[in-house]
């Protein structure tokens, strides 16, 4: 049987219970009269945060644990020119959603330009283990359901962080279901019975994205006086970037933090 189905029946019934834990764990607001501290409170746009602290301890506990540990482990076996032909292979998969969420968002040269690298990379890159279009100069970017719907005008609506996935908020939740259900290298595998490969390029993805971003994580945690603000901080302010394809976005550190989740620490 297809497990598409299962997803979204799953996806129906933990989305209201997710929103009675959220309702449960709500922070409350300072006195309207205090005027700063509101435009504070405003500002964070973080009213679930005695909850999503919990979720972020129970997400890094499993980093810890596993996660971490897992990433370091494929530093230290596999070789970069190794890695690098799966973070390649990988992106290469990522292509066709990033060329539909190009077209969604009315941008005809960087879906041109998606389009170009799914076709170098997988005909001469040996189904993308290889990026040759980069080295031709077709860069690569990044775009996800999340920021189309940004596009469309949907506001990004309360952080909140969820279990495992990492740092988020309603409107690239909303973008990352869509994008797991509809995705079109996930369904054909699906279709073909090829259900373990679905959920191997999950776990690998994980895996590859912890990986690239374990010295820098460290830093941050390193140089944070409270780690759980400075990841909300950082995923708002380059998530913010990332939607409006901003100029700046290089000031703003790339954490891996401003991604659809793949790991207990918001990586995607």
């Amino acid at each position: 049987m297809s497990s598409f189905p299962i997803r979204r029946y799953s996806l129906r019934l933990a989305a209201p219970l997710f929103a009675l834990a959220l309702a449960a764990g709500c922070a409350t607001p300072p006195p309207a009269d205090d005027a700063e501290a509101m435009a504070d409170f405003v500002q964070v746009n973080d009213p679930f945060e005695p909850l999503n602290r919990d979720i972020f301890e129970f997400n890094q506990a499993v980093d810890r644990a596993l996660l971490k540990p897992v990433a370091k482990g494929y530093r230290e076996y596999v070789p970069q020119y190794g890695r690098e032909r799966v973070r390649d292979f990988l992106q290469n998969l990522r292509s066709p959603l990033v060329f539909a969420n190009d077209v969604l968002q009315g941008d005809p040269d960087r879906a041109m330009q998606t389009l170009m690298r799914f076709a170098f990379n997988t005909g001469f890159g040996i189904g993308g283990l290889f990026d040759v279009a980069q080295e031709g100069g077709i860069t690569p970017h990044e775009e996800d359901f999340g920021q189309t719907l940004a596009v469309w005008g949907v506001g990004e609506g309360p952080y909140i962080v969820l279990p495992i996935m990492g740092p988020s908020n309603p409107r690239d939740t909303t973008g990352l279901v869509v994008e797991w259900v509809v995705d079109p290298v996930n369904y054909r595998l699906d279709r073909a019975g090829y259900e373990w490969a679905v959920w191997t390029r999950a776990g690998m993805t994980g895996i590859e994205k912890r990986e690239k971003y374990l010295d820098v994580l460290d830093e941050v945690e390193r140089q944070s006086i409270d780690y759980y603000a400075a990841v909300r901080s950082l995923y708002r302010q380059r998530r913010a970037a990332e939607v409006t394809n901003g100029k700046d976005i290089d000031k703003i550190p790339d954490t891996g933090l401003s991604s659809v989740g793949t790991t207990a620490i918001g990586l995607r």
